[in-house]
């Protein structure tokens, strides 16, 4: 079995490894997962983080799509009890169940820019994990951390900083990856909020609030909650709904900050 440090970047699955030994080390001391800590690693590849951090935490959950690269972790520790190797993709299986309390647990990952969204609003659904720290597209970093009323602040920043706090720790230049992508990355930090400030169902409501206000962002608040077809306030409780949640109808969209949304979102009918 060939060792999965040799393996070549396929093109079909956007792999981009890290190459860089300074970045790799300074990620791992960015996590500051502790030797009594379970950590679960998002697309291990050829091991930039794996060999950093297998032997300083207490069990490491390998999560690889890659049929090639699983199969060759799956060998290198057949024999490790504290390492699992999970062949598949981290959107659909359900890899909590290798971990016996989320909540205590960090997530780390060089992960694919072509899904970046998706995979950080897997790994914020509940049970939600203790940390998360990722290699991101700098511009998706940008838009995640970006100020209320920029043109960055959208749907995605509202999204993950209404259940998260979230911070850019550093960058790093195209050069330290192989093959160079054709962008710049940052490592961000993502924490969740506990105890959960929202409800479940207060969460998915959240949610069509935050995708219905940002389809329409250069319309006013006042004509989005009464005529988005996933809306629909009546209108005669408009002005009850703005001032339980203090907010301004006249605003749009990238005027309100992931507090006032939160705040929107408990009070509509």
């Amino acid at each position: 079995m060939m060792d999965p440090t040799f393996s070549r970047p396929k093109r079909s699955l956007s792999q981009n490894f890290l190459v860089d030994p300074n970045i790799q080390k300074k990620i791992v001391a960015a996590l500051s997962a502790s030797p009594t800590e379970v950590v679960v690693e998002v697309g291990p590849g050829r091991g930039a983080l794996t060999h950093h951090l297998v032997d300083v935490v207490s069990k490491l959950v390998l999560i690889e799509l890659d049929h090639d690269l699983a199969a060759m972790w799956s060998e290198k520790y057949r024999d490790r009890e504290d390492v699992t190797v999970l062949q598949g993709d981290v959107l659909t299986i359900p890899f909590w169940e290798s971990v016996g309390d989320p909540s205590r647990t960090h997530v780390v990952g060089n992960i694919p820019y072509n899904i970046t969204s998706p995979i950080i609003f897997r790994l914020l659904e509940r049970p939600r994990p203790q940390s998360i720290l990722l290699t991101v597209q700098n511009e998706v970093a940008q838009r995640i951390t970006a100020p209320v009323g920029s043109k960055e602040y959208g749907a995605l920043s509202v999204g993950v900083r209404s259940i998260a706090s979230a911070e850019i720790l550093f960058r790093i230049g195209r050069g330290a990856f192989n093959p160079k992508p054709g962008v710049d990355s940052a490592v961000i930090r993502i924490v969740p909020v506990r105890p959960e400030p929202l409800s479940i169902e207060e969460e998915l409501r959240l949610r069509t609030l935050v995708r219905s206000a940002f389809q329409w962002r250069r319309k006013q608040l006042k004509r989005i909650l009464r005529d988005h077809e996933a809306l629909k306030i009546p209108p005669e409780l408009l002005e009850d709904v703005a001032s339980r949640a203090g907010i301004d109808l006249t605003d749009r969209p990238e005027r309100l900050s992931p507090e006032a949304f939160l705040r929107l979102a408990s009070t509509l009918p």
